[in-house]
């Protein structure tokens, strides 16, 4: 029988001295810095869509109205939470190949003084678009309304100026752009944010969607006795992947992103056979770049077909009624990287290929690389 102690990795992860309280609040404290924030950071010990529901169960009180921005899957989920809590949802859907429009959610709120929260998606990686969060945000502060902004896919690939632009509740996850683990995500909340949650009769407590018990176990006792154990492997790895983006620096990082979404979509229009799904570059999400299937084509098959040329390149077809017309390519994290955006154009040349599809292999090389040099040196 083998040795359970002979694997030299075990030690590193099961034998750790415990995480303390101040170490805990230390990476609160960067994971604050990174998202430009001063409010008051909750870590949550799950996936992001722990902090998500928390957010909307907290804030939002029956018979209030929401307005909920979609433009992608997670928008359709957030608009069934919102109307969960009791409250009237007012709905703007944009095409899934775009960004909404500012003066459409300003439009909307003139329409509806009774608006008193908003959820919107900074940029979603299952669509590939991004929104303009701060002239969104500029808006919903006018009106008086709270914004609650899901970042879990923009933190760390384009800039988030939290404070900045108004944003009351912004959740992020690790596990995209920051390279760093999917199982603890975090939610900064505005001084706003909490006198509504305060103030909400039906806000969860003693519950683990309970941001009012984090406050009070937590913030309000000076961050010095942790409430619970500690999803401790899963902290220490968002603190080194914090550390590794401060050592290349955010801007760097945030390039990097750029870069990789500028070269995808110039290699792919000169590949032939597919599309960009985004419309406009400045619509383009950063964190990953998503593609129209050919006319009469499955997306299933030329992932299917991409990857078995190279089972290690970043593809896959989109979920839901999307998945037979819409590829992503998620360049995201170390995955923002030329090589990699470099291996997907060629193994979907090679996938297209072996479908029947025309392409050109050197022009899409070719486009990719300047697209992805003219960023890096802007």
């Amino acid at each position: 029988m083998s040795d359970p102690t002979a694997n030299s990795t075990t030690p590193h992860l099961l034998d750790l001295p415990p995480l303390t309280a101040a170490r805990f609040a230390r990476i609160e404290d960067k994971v604050a810095a990174l998202i430009r924030t001063r409010c008051d950071v909750v870590t949550m010990q799950g996936e992001a869509l722990l902090p998500l529901e928390a957010c909307i169960r907290s804030a939002v009180r029956p018979g209030s109205t929401a307005l909920n921005i979609i433009t992608g899957p997670y928008g359709e989920t957030f608009g069934g939470w919102l109307r969960s809590c009791g409250a009237e949802v007012v709905t703007i859907s944009a095409p899934f190949t775009g960004a909404v429009d500012p003066q459409k959610v300003a439009d909307v709120l003139r329409q509806h003084p009774a608006i008193d929260f908003v959820s919107l998606v900074h940029a979603e990686a299952a669509t590939g678009n991004t929104n303009p969060v701060a002239e969104i945000g500029s808006v919903v502060r006018e009106h008086g309304a709270l914004l609650m902004l899901d970042a879990v896919a923009s933190v760390g690939a384009e800039p988030l100026l939290t404070d900045e632009w108004g944003v009351d509740l912004c959740v992020i996850g690790g596990q995209k752009a920051i390279a760093g683990p999917a199982g603890v995500s975090l939610a900064s909340i505005s001084a706003r944010a909490w006198e509504r949650i305060g103030a909400n009769e039906q806000a969860p407590r003693r519950s683990y969607l309970s941001l009012l018990d984090w406050k009070e176990r937590w913030i309000e006792g000076g961050r010095t006795a942790l409430p619970h154990a500690p999803a401790q492997l899963e902290m220490l790895a968002l603190e080194q992947a914090v550390d590794r983006i401060d050592a290349e620096g955010l801007d760097s990082v945030i390039t990097r992103h750029r870069a990789a979404t500028a070269a995808a979509r110039a290699g792919v229009r000169a590949l032939g056979g597919l599309t960009p799904y985004v419309v406009r570059d400045e619509d383009a999400a950063p964190a990953a770049t998503t593609l129209r299937a050919p006319e009469g084509g499955d997306a299933r098959e030329i992932v299917a077909a991409a990857l078995a040329m190279d089972a290690t390149v970043p593809l896959q077809a989109a979920t839901g009624t999307l998945t037979k017309e819409m590829i992503r390519v998620n360049h995201y994290g170390r995955a923002a990287d030329r090589s990699v955006v470099t291996a997907s154009l060629l193994a979907l040349a090679g996938g297209l290929r072996a479908l029947g599809v025309s392409v050109d292999v050197e022009a899409a090389a070719v486009a990719a690389g300047e697209a992805w040099d003219a960023v890096i040196a802007c």
